[in-house]
């Protein structure tokens, strides 16, 4: 028997990714949903932290009925409700009731430095920024509500490389001064940022309201490694994984931790 926490002074936080992790190849979440729901009855809290945009993340948040913070754009920026967080903290702005962390690059300037990418490597290079929400929902397979969401990029750009040397295009993003990790389907172009960075933030923030936290997390990609690194319970989703199992163990993890038992 584990030695129970605390339910008062103890704060159990699941940072997730989206694509991959509580959604299917097919944007489909009906087997996660009511675990969801049952985590939150547990009072345990679910940041999103995703590739996502703020519109398309809120999209999830709103399904779900979620009101905790979360990552947007592979850690580009945090958002936290303005009354989440009963104690003083630096942020760069608020905007539409949120606290906004920003940790990333301008879009417009992720944008300037792929065509100088572009220019001088003469590889042919495709990102969003290039697409119509119409052609980024034939790619993607994302319905077309959420290719219009997904189109609304503050700091990050999901490219293909269609021609041209890759290893030359990675070079080449890193001495225009981006870094670039690998999604599920895209290649994201972004400032000097991660989800750990925004995650320790979170946690960091979580440890000033509460005694104690316990971090799990969930991920699939290799943009979510660096996160996964630093949460007390992580879980990498394989593609042949069967993620309601997954998000199962998390339900029971999370009743262990609070009940001992």
């Amino acid at each position: 028997m584990t030695k129970p926490l605390n339910p008062k002074t103890t704060k159990i936080i699941v940072f997730a990714d989206l694509d991959g992790s509580l959604l299917n190849d097919k944007y489909e979440y009906d087997q996660i949903e009511p675990i969801i729901h049952q985590l939150q009855s547990l009072n345990v809290s679910i940041v999103l932290a995703s590739s996502k945009t703020k519109n398309e993340i809120e999209y999830y948040r709103n399904k779900w009925q979620i009101t905790d913070p979360f990552i947007i754009e592979n850690g580009s920026a945090i958002l936290i409700p303005q009354t989440y967080f009963p104690l003083n903290y630096k942020f760069t702005n608020q905007t539409n009731g949120y606290n906004k962390i920003e940790l990333g690059t301008p879009y417009c300037i992720i944008r300037q430095k792929i065509e100088l990418v572009k220019n001088r490597t003469g590889a042919k290079i495709i990102g969003f920024g290039d697409m119509t929400p119409e052609e980024i929902a034939k790619d993607s397979g994302l319905p077309l509500n959420l290719a219009q969401l997904a189109k609304k990029r503050e700091y990050s750009e999901p490219t293909k490389i269609l021609s041209g040397d890759e290893k030359e295009v990675l070079e080449a993003i890193s001495n225009e001064g981006l870094c670039y990790t690998w999604g599920g389907r895209y290649l994201h172009a972004l400032g000097n940022c991660d989800k750990a960075k925004a995650t320790q933030i979170l946690k960091n923030l979580y440890l000033q309201k509460f005694k104690t936290i316990f971090s799990i997390g969930v991920g699939d990609s290799a943009n979510d490694l660096t996160m996964l690194k630093i949460v007390d319970k992580p879980f990498f989703v394989k593609k042949t994984a069967d993620k309601r199992a997954i998000w199962k163990e998390i339900e029971s993890i999370a009743q262990t931790q609070l009940n001992g038992n």
